[in-house]
This record gives structure tokens, sequence and C-alpha cells, in this order.
């Protein structure tokens, strides 16, 4: 059975919630999906594909999304790849695609990632943190903008191109 590696980076817990769903859904299509921390991450060789996922905090994604990246750039060339990202917040969340940041993108394209998703992101005050994203919390960007039809669609999707891609 094809083991997927679903890692996930944030501050809030919300990028870690759409990871769940994501692994959730690619266990209900049969593959082995392990969820774990872009931190504590050490390896992607017992993967046969990855999926990695960052919060958005002002377009940058976490240092430690980027960190597994690029330590394991070789390994990561010779499996598929699937990245996400989570954060656009607002009335105008839905359906908005936010490119990868510069050293992501150039990353991305030297293993030969899929392209990106971008899904809307959760900024409540009980989840907020640093004075800056605790005023946001407090106007219109508050809210939880994820649209759970859409990522778990997206996550199915994947499910079947990693059947299709990896020999079960």
């Amino acid at each position: 059975m094809t083991a997927v590696l679903v890692a996930h980076a944030g501050k809030s817990g919300g990028t870690r919630e759409i990871a769940e769903v994501i692994a959730a859904e690619l266990r209900e299509a049969g593959l082995t999906a392990e969820l774990l921390d872009a931190a504590e991450v050490d390896d992607v060789e017992a993967y046969g594909a990855v999926i990695v996922g960052s919060a958005l905090y002002r377009r940058r994604w976490r240092p430690e999304a980027v960190r597994l990246l690029a330590e394991h750039e070789e390994a990561l060339r010779n499996r598929p790849v699937w990245l996400f990202h989570s954060g656009p917040c607002g009335p105008l969340a839905a359906g908005k695609h936010i490119s990868l940041p510069a050293g992501v993108a150039l990353l991305a394209a030297r293993i030969d990632a899929e392209r990106t998703a971008t899904f809307g992101g959760r900024l409540t005050p009980a989840t907020a943190k640093g004075l800056f994203w605790k005023i946001m919390a407090a106007g219109p960007w508050a809210g939880d903008f994820r649209d759970w039809a859409l990522i778990r669609s997206w996550a199915r999707d994947v499910g079947h191109r990693v059947r299709i891609r990896v020999t079960l």
C-alpha cells in the first residue's frame, strides 16, 4: 500500500485541521496517510507521495515547511509532490488563488511539484496570536473561510492521482 506523507506548518491549528481532512480523504481512498508537523519530518524516503501545506502569513510560508522542501529536495524529485497553502481571509477569500512566495516557487519548480492549491484560512479572536492578528481578528477579516467541500474534493483528486502515478 502506498504511504503518503501529509506535512503541515502553521501557528494556530487551522492548517493542521486542513491537513487532517486531507489525510482522512486519502485513507478513504485506500491509501496510508501519515500526518506530521513539517518540523517533525526527518525523512521522506518511506513515502510514495508527499503533500506539504503551510499557513500563509503576509504571503510567506512558514519556515518549517520551506525547510522541509529544501532539506529533502533531492528525495522529493523522485516522488509526486503536492503543495497547498491556507490563509486568505475576509469577504473575498473564496476562490482566491495566491501564488507561491518566490523562494518556495523555486523549490517547487526544482522538485516538479503539482500546481499549488490555495485554501481559505481561519482568523478568529480565540485563535489569533500576536497583536497584529488579534486586531485583524476583530474586524471584517475575521472568520473561518475554509471551504471544506473544496478541500475534500482536492484531496480526493490527489488520492486518485497518487494511485495512478505510484505503483501500489
